[in-house]
């Protein structure tokens, strides 16, 4: 019997492991794929809500927990965080042996792991590579870890000749669309009770669902940016908030005690979650009115659910938006107009036509075949596009 080929994946963050959660089980049912789980970063914090055990929950075991990430969220305290993570992975990746790394997107720990596999000679798989996000820095961090990557599996069709501009050859470049939306297509979907139950909120209209991170290149202080959004909040009165925390980015932590603060004020009408899980938070997105705030969340699985979504400042310039988001400047009346219009009846009767652009939820059995097909080794050419002409 052939040797089953062993698949790293690595997860640092909620938000990235709900995209991968699909492509994970269907890589441990395959009897010629071993699924190896590295969690690290905020999935081992509990200030971000000890999401390791939602993966074990989820049915997965977690072959290695490495701790990078320190309690400062400054430049510099990130940069260390970091360079525990080389270490940690250097050493993690020799003892599991994986015959592939699979990585998505682009937050720092991924960038460290993305390292550590490039110097040990192990192959990685990336996935949602070659999209724009001009307001942070996720966007370098991003197309770096396309340069140290073998295989690319990409949301969208802009995206794969973007990867291909970077000089990656096209036969290893794969437009299979957004994982995320996979899980759209067989969650048990919580409906309005028992999520109000869960929540502690009765989840009457209008129901907002608020997630802001830090623009991590923008020159505007995170805090007074959000400051703009709480004041636009307070203009709808009438409307519940919920809040999920912002990730481990660098500020980020002083956007989560401004929000606890908050909310603090806002009597029943507004929680704040330092993570809901992808099960509740999907099943909120599903029965809210509007997404709100910079998460790429509202820009993917949003227009899916055929959701409105209000996309705050330039975190998320450069991606493709379907005709469900409404852009708004990080300034209070533009967020308030934005928010009406998302609210208004005309806008809420074209979102029934709301198109993804992003795939049609297919994209874990995808990657779960091709990585079964390709052929292993670190070395490749570099593609250059004059062989176009």
């Amino acid at each position: 019997m052939a040797q089953r080929r062993k698949l790293c994946v690595v997860t640092g963050s909620r938000a990235e492991y709900g995209l991968m959660q699909r492509l994970m089980r269907l890589i441990d049912q395959d009897d010629a794929l071993e699924l190896q789980v590295l969690a690290t970063g905020m999935h081992l914090s509990p200030e971000f809500g000890m999401t390791v055990r939602q993966i074990e929950a989820d049915g997965f075991t977690v072959n290695a927990r490495l701790e990078m990430l320190l309690s400062s969220d400054t430049a510099v305290g990130v940069t260390k965080s970091m360079g525990l993570g080389m270490i940690g992975f250097a050493d993690e990746f020799q003892r599991l042996a994986p015959d592939v790394v699979v990585l998505l997107g682009d937050r720092f720990e991924i960038l460290a792991a993305a390292q550590a596999a490039m110097i040990a000679r192990i192959p990685v798989a990336h996935l949602h590579g070659g999209e724009k996000t001009e307001g942070a820095f996720d966007e370098a961090i991003r197309h770096a870890i396309t340069k140290m990557s073998q295989w690319h599996f990409v949301a969208a069709e802009e995206y794969r000749q973007r990867v291909i501009q970077l000089g990656e050859s096209p036969d290893r470049v794969f437009n299979v669309g957004a994982p995320g939306l996979d899980l759209l297509r067989d969650l048990d979907w919580m409906d309005r009770e028992a999520l109000a139950a869960s929540l502690g909120l009765s989840l009457v209209a209008p129901l907002l669902l608020v997630t802001y991170h830090p623009a991590t290149l923008g020159d505007r202080d995170p805090v007074d940016a959000l400051t703009q959004l709480l004041e636009a909040l307070e203009q709808f009165p009438q409307a519940q908030v919920v809040f999920t925390h912002p990730n481990a980015d660098t500020g980020g932590r002083r956007l989560i005690e401004a929000i606890d603060r908050w909310v603090a004020t806002q009597g029943e009408r507004a929680r704040a979650f330092a993570s809901l899980g992808q099960r509740r938070y999907l099943s909120l997105m599903r029965l809210c009115d509007v997404v709100v705030g910079n998460s790429s969340s509202g820009l993917t699985e949003a227009p899916a659910l055929k959701k409105a979504t209000v996309n705050i400042g330039d975190r998320q310039k450069g991606r493709l938006k379907a005709s469900s988001i409404i852009d708004a400047s990080e300034d209070s009346g533009a967020i308030k107009a934005a928010l009406a219009r998302a609210l208004s009846a005309e806008f809420v009767g074209q979102l029934p036509g709301t198109v993804s652009l992003y795939g049609e939820g297919e994209a874990s059995g995808l990657i779960r075949d091709l990585l079964k097909q390709v052929s292993l080794g670190s070395q490749k050419t570099f593609f250059d596009l004059n062989h176009f002409y």
